[in-house]
């Protein structure tokens, strides 16, 4: 019976050595700012914020999985894709294990940017897209395209000529802008 009891108390043990030692979130190991009356600590140099000097928060990036949805993508593929695996500022569908080869990449914000800028650096061939987004371009297998400052890169993986793509890529990309 004492065994019994024992393990619930280490395992509530551990969860709290582990809280402890990782700070609550904490990363400098320090004790949070106590605060007085409620108010929230001072900043030096920084008085209270007016609607004309206080700039406005970024804009948090578009989900990338509603810019392009399921249909959209196997639209895109032309066949059947498996649901959508959302990790933080991207988005991936992928054929099924039986085939045929097919995948869309959705990109949302600095990383998309990074992949034009490393298309470029890479001398690949690089056109414009007019009248989508505030820029847009596309490259055989993929585009991008920024409005409102975001950037947004799909890129196609078919085992395909990729010139077969370029028509619905860019159709696609005007369809993205307008979602953004």
């Amino acid at each position: 019976m004492i065994v019994r009891t024992r393990r619930p108390v280490l395992v509530t043990l551990a969860a709290l050595a582990l809280a402890l030692s990782t700070g609550c979130g904490r990363s400098d190991g320090g004790d949070p700012p106590s605060l007085a009356g409620g108010d929230p600590p001072a900043v030096a140099g920084t008085g209270p914020a007016t609607g004309s000097t206080a700039a406005a928060p970024p804009a948090a990036p578009p989900d990338a999985c509603a810019l392009v949805t399921e249909a959209d993508a196997e639209k895109l593929a032309g066949t059947p894709l498996d649901d959508a695996v959302p990790i933080r500022e991207t988005c991936t569908y992928t054929g099924p294990v039986t085939g045929p080869t097919a995948q869309v990449e959705i990109y949302v914000g600095d990383g998309a940017k990074k992949f034009l800028d490393i298309e470029r650096e890479l001398g690949h061939e690089i056109w414009p897209l007019p009248g989508v987004g505030d820029e847009a371009y596309a490259e055989d297998g993929a585009f991008f395209v920024q409005k409102g400052g975001q950037w947004v890169a799909v890129k196609l993986v078919l085992l395909n000529d990729p010139k077969e793509s370029r028509k619905p890529l860019e159709e696609l990309a005007g369809v993205v802008a307008g979602r953004m």
